[in-house]
């Protein structure tokens, strides 16, 4: 019986400039593949080749929409990743850097740095909140929220709330000051810890410096990898009606 030959080109959806940054998407990944089937077979057994072509693939996955669905739905209930897995970790990082390819070109430049959002996740669970985020700072503080607030222009603010003992409501809270290492690495160099418990408010230690390159940007999430290789996920605060 004669033989048909078929060809079928696949591709991510075309990039576009984000409205509020004067950057572009990375270009879309093509691929591409062709092969010979019976003419006898049916468009169903073509339906299947194609699917099980766009799962296999990674760099066939859906566009950066779907991306961010995909991994707030790993990362959100997790107390900030404390309750994930090795494997669930492994996912996420995987997620993380399939969106890396749609991040603007210059993120540090980007406006939508700006704004209150919530730290819902960190490959390493302890790195934010420090001695309190611990597995034993955990016995006595029950986090409540880890919030990041970005202001014009070059203010970053950090809160993580907490309720100690069970009992009394607290927060340790930092300030400091962001510095653009280029376009894609800032600097923040946060002025000494203030800690407020049942009322009382007093500072401790001494100051402190983070680096973290971003990775992705958007209105929902910011992406973020520290020098040491720590993965930060945070999500946009959403207003108050």
């Amino acid at each position: 019986m004669a033989a048909a030959a078929f060809s079928l080109t696949l591709s991510s959806p075309a990039s576009k400039p984000h409205k509020l940054c004067t950057s572009y998407y990375s270009k879309p990944i093509n691929a591409s593949f062709s092969a010979s089937l019976p003419c006898k077979r049916s468009s169903r057994t073509a339906l299947k080749i194609v699917r099980a072509v766009s799962i296999s693939s990674p760099d066939l996955r859906t566009g950066p929409d779907d991306l961010v669905a995909s991994i707030l739905s790993k990362v959100n209930q997790s107390d900030g990743g404390v309750s994930l897995t090795k494997e669930e970790h492994k996912e996420v990082a995987e997620v993380a850097q399939e969106l890396q390819k749609y991040c603007v070109e210059a993120p540090v430049k980007c406006p939508l740095i700006f704004g209150e959002w919530d730290v819902v996740y960190c490959s390493v669970p302890t790195s934010p909140g420090g001695g309190y985020r611990s597995a034993f700072g955990r016995l006595f503080f029950k986090t409540k929220e880890m919030i990041q607030a970005v202001e014009a222009p070059d203010t970053v603010r950090n809160k993580v709330s907490f309720t100690a003992l069970g009992l009394l409501d607290g927060e340790v809270s930092l300030k400091g000051k962001l510095n653009a290492l280029d376009e894609k690495w800032i600097q923040v160099v946060f002025e000494p810890p203030e800690l407020n418990v049942g009322g009382l408010e007093f500072r401790y230690g001494g100051q402190s410096e983070v680096k973290l390159q971003i990775t992705y940007i958007d209105e929902k999430i910011r992406l973020g990898l520290g020098s040491r290789g720590s993965l930060f996920v945070f999500q946009r605060r959403t207003q108050a009606a």
